[in-house]
């Protein structure tokens, strides 16, 4: 199944290897679906001496199915379907990880955060194999297998069990469940999956005595493309560089198709991604990922930023680089209903909602781009833009006034969602010239406002920001606060753009080794 190119260059990922591994697979003998998912994992196990196949006949539930085994024991780590796609490489990094490799492995603070996390738990995470979210979820949580062995994690193709999707009541992806609790829906990082399950499971005590506190030159919080200037930038300076981050790449691991990185012809997200954290790991940087910033201290000298894993950071000079996420309409049912009704992204979760009628909120760029895509699939697209005429490019404009199953709502505000209690029904829209007020039925809604900054963990640090969230900075991207740089989209520089935040990160990073110079105090 998989061609010589790819095997070719898997031996090479693999070629590491040293202990022992086995795909356990149990499906119904004889069956097409288990001899693919067999000639699936012999064309990867063929890639190392330390690999091998284990099959046992078996027709129950959750079957074909195949889990991973290391010296003979199982990690918890199984998948219900071939991971093929963007899947391939959640396989490849949990061989390398059951193995003591691989570059997501946390370090020693979430490892013990992650061994205290009490047991049994039992997940089960639904995802597509077009969806650029699901890896990143699917490698946290078996990141959790392979370091407590109370905790274990089926990945679950939602194309192969269509009716247990629908069982679940699955509409966006990845969806994880603990039993048949929904616990998370869309894209989250490992330390918010593992706060998740620490607030239903509860921890062991931490064997350490006094929270972790590490001093350097520099912090800078968060790792999207203005943070990893900036702590590029730093560290080429000489100046000892922390990065504290939810993870590498940030907002533009979502991003598929990239062009207008200059001189980068097409990329993609996670591509550039990736290329962010191997030009960050090769200059002076200490990465810090899988972190949320819980709060910040400005007021001295020294500046520290304290996160969920209890460390705290101090340096005399923070840049913060936060970034956005997803803007929430904030009306009754739309939390309720996320990942049942309710989703942002059309890439990932459109496919659930094929043949069915559906409403796109926002009339920019992304909200009718979404509306375009999803006409192609979807019986009827409604969007709703509040304001009187919509704010996307012309040719796009142009573009959805051709497709006859799209229909356009101006000066419309959507009020609430509803549903039956299991999934989304129906929306209120209230027409904001005449105050009528309509209910529509739709099986699903994807929000596309735009995007929010993400500064809240700043909103107490005495930094000037502005009523939409940004921090506020001048040319040199510094803040109110000598010593606090802010740059990319969680600042009010104007045009949100990769290049454009790589720019500012580069930018704070060269006034905070100017003031460090000139002495400026902070």
């Amino acid at each position: 199944m998989l061609s010589a190119d790819i095997i070719a260059q898997v031996k090479q990922i693999f070629a590491p290897l040293s202990a022992d591994i086995s795909f356990r697979l149990r499906g119904p003998a004889g069956t097409d679906e288990t001899r693919r998912m067999r000639g699936f994992l012999d064309d990867v196990a063929s890639c190392s001496p330390h690999l091998s196949v284990e099959e046992t006949a078996d027709d129950g539930p959750d079957t074909p199915r195949f889990g991973i085994a290391v010296g003979g024991r199982d990690t918890g780590v199984a998948f219900r379907g071939i991971p093929d796609g963007h899947e391939f490489s959640s396989l490849l990094l949990a061989v390398m990880n059951a193995s003591g490799l691989g570059r997501n492995l946390p370090d020693e603070s979430l490892r013990r955060r992650i061994a205290a996390l009490r047991g049994p738990a039992d997940l089960r995470t639904f995802v597509s194999l077009e969806c650029t979210n699901c890896p990143d979820v699917v490698q946290s949580l078996n990141v959790l297998a392979l370091l407590n062995p109370a905790v274990s994690n089926l990945t679950v193709d939602g194309a192969v069990e269509p009716a247990q999707a629908e069982e679940y009541g699955v509409q966006s992806v990845p969806s994880v469940f603990l039993g048949r609790e929904l616990v998370s829906v869309g894209r989250v990082g490992l330390s918010d999956l593992l706060l998740k399950l620490e607030e239903r499971l509860g921890a062991e005590a931490a064997e350490t005595a006094e929270p972790e506190v590490r001093t350097f030159d520099a912090i800078v919080a968060g790792g999207g493309p203005a943070g990893a200037a900036a702590a590029i930038y730093l560290a080429r300076k000489g100046m000892h560089t922390a990065v504290v981050a939810g993870r590498i790449g940030g907002q533009v691991k979502d991003t598929m198709e990239i062009e207008n990185l200059i001189s980068v012809p097409l990329t993609t997200g996670p591509q550039l991604a990736s290329d962010l954290r191997t030009h960050l790991e090769s200059n002076d940087v200490a990465l810090f990922d899988n972190r949320r910033i819980v709060s910040a201290d400005t007021g001295g000298p020294v500046k520290c930023v304290t996160t969920d894993s209890g460390e705290t950071f101090e340096a005399p000079a923070l840049i913060i680089a936060t970034g956005a996420s997803w803007r929430r309409l904030n009306v009754p049912g739309e939390d309720e209903y996320i990942g049942r009704g309710v989703a942002f992204c059309t890439h990932c979760d459109g496919p659930f909602f094929a043949g069915k009628k559906v409403a796109v909120v926002g009339g920019g760029n992304s909200g009718v781009e979404a509306a375009i895509d999803l006409a192609a699939i979807c019986e009827q697209v409604d969007v709703y833009e509040f304001l009187d005429t919509l704010k996307a490019d012309r040719v796009l404009v142009d573009k959805l006034h051709t497709l006859p199953n799209v229909r356009v709502h101006l000066s419309s505000q959507l009020t609430a969602m509803t549903g039956d209690g299991k999934r989304l029904t129906g929306i209120d829209v209230r027409d904001r010239i005449s105050g009528a007020e309509t209910h529509v039925e739709v099986q699903g809604v994807f929000v596309q406002i735009g995007l929010t900054p993400q500064s809240q963990p700043f909103a107490g640090a005495g930094l000037d920001i502005t009523r939409g969230g940004e921090i506020v900075v001048d040319s040199a991207c510094r803040t109110s606060v000598p010593g606090v740089y802010a740059a990319g989209d969680v600042s009010n520089v104007p045009y949100k753009q990769i290049v454009v935040a790589m720019g500012e990160g580069a930018k704070a990073a060269l006034s905070a080794f100017d003031d460090r110079m000139r002495g400026v105090t902070v």
